[in-house]
């Protein structure tokens, strides 16, 4: 009897054997098939799919298991290739941790954005003077900080509205920067304002209204500038980080992600700061992240609060909007800060920063 159970159990470990063999062998298929359908942008998991194998494999059934039985052993094991395929998928993105564990450091004349220390974006909403646009850049360059917004091609939800002075705009913050040694970061909306804009803005931002802008994300992976791409209105995260793949796909990982409010139902800020974003996006992806305090709330008396919340939970800087004379600027008035207001702010900032540590 006792040899008679060894011989079984050894026959046991070699079907044991085999079936870790084949179950190997269909989950390389699965991948394979996972590859093809990333390519083609298919959903992962096809239900009829799943229903005719199942019905493939019950239909040659003989026992002695049930076809339930069946049914539940094979589901599982359909439902561990489908998690190879997402994480294979995962895994692919070049902005992912998976893929670069390390941060990566964005440097801009003479400054590292993404190595602990916070850089800090303020400028005008719109490029709208020579001498509105120096005003800002003299206060800016006073409190030693060296990135220069300005827009100068304005997407607007409506079409009457002013939008931007566009090239004109783009010499007079190129003519400021070099005067006060700064840095130029300043939005472009078309792949062909892009070969213009390379020879007057040191970062191109790409808006929340072309974050799935592919072709625009496309022509911004293939140009020599780092990359400041705001997340979209009613983006998710994943869509945002997907975003950001376009662009180091084509070659260029130097990518700032800037938070910048969602859109819910809430109507007391122009936007809802999702301030869990930041941390979500420093542990899935390796590039640094801003948050856009301005376009988030839209109004000036919580700039404050919002930046202050944004560099506690991690952010790599603030983003936010100066003008000499809001009451008078040509876009969004209400949410940009005098100089008077933005010396304030900057104080308490650095105040909340050195307390950081």
């Amino acid at each position: 009897m006792g040899s008679s159970l060894d011989t079984l159990r050894k026959q046991l470990d070699e079907v044991n054997l085999e079936i870790l063999e084949l179950i190997n062998r269909r989950a390389e298929i699965v991948q394979q098939i996972g590859q093809i359908k990333s390519k083609q942008s298919m959903k992962k998991f096809d239900p009829v799919r799943e229903r005719e194998m199942l019905d493939l494999i019950t239909s040659h059934n003989t026992g002695p298991f049930e076809n339930s039985t069946i049914e539940h052993i094979f589901k599982e094991i359909f439902k561990a290739g489908l998690e190879l395929q997402e994480d294979d998928h995962r895994k692919a993105l070049l902005v992912s941790r998976k893929k670069q564990p390390e941060n990566t450091v964005i440097r801009i004349k003479g400054i590292e954005i993404g190595n602990g220390k916070k850089h800090h974006v303020f400028g005008p909403c719109a490029v709208e003077s020579y001498e509105q646009t120096a005003q800002v850049a003299k206060s800016v360059k006073e409190k030693g900080l060296k990135l220069l917004r300005g827009g100068a091609f304005k997407p607007r939800t409506s079409p009457y509205d002013f939008q931007g002075l566009g090239v004109e705009g783009l010499e007079i913050l190129k003519r400021v920067a070099d005067e006060y040694d700064l840095a130029v970061v300043s939005e472009i909306v078309t792949p062909k304002d892009l070969e213009i804009a390379v020879d007057y803005v040191d970062v191109i931002q790409i808006g929340a209204r072309n974050m799935q802008n592919f072709e625009l994300l496309k022509a911004a992976g293939q140009i020599d500038k780092p990359i400041l791409l705001k997340r979209g209105l009613s983006a998710t995260i994943s869509e945002f980080i997907n975003a950001a793949e376009y662009i180091i796909s084509r070659g260029n990982g130097n990518i700032i992600l800037c938070e910048r409010g969602i859109r819910t139902y809430e109507t007391a800020t122009r936007n809802t700061l999702d301030i869990s974003a930041v941390p979500v996006l420093k542990k899935e992806t390796h590039l640094p992240i801003m948050v856009d305090v301005t376009h988030s709330t839209g109004r000036r008396d919580l700039l404050l609060p919002a930046a202050k919340a944004a560099l506690a939970i991690g952010a790599d800087g603030i983003m936010a909007e100066v003008h000499p004379d809001p009451a008078v600027a040509l876009s969004d008035s209400a949410q940009q800060m005098d100089i008077p207001t933005f010396d304030k702010f900057y104080e308490e900032l650095t105040d909340l920063e050195r307390r950081l540590g």
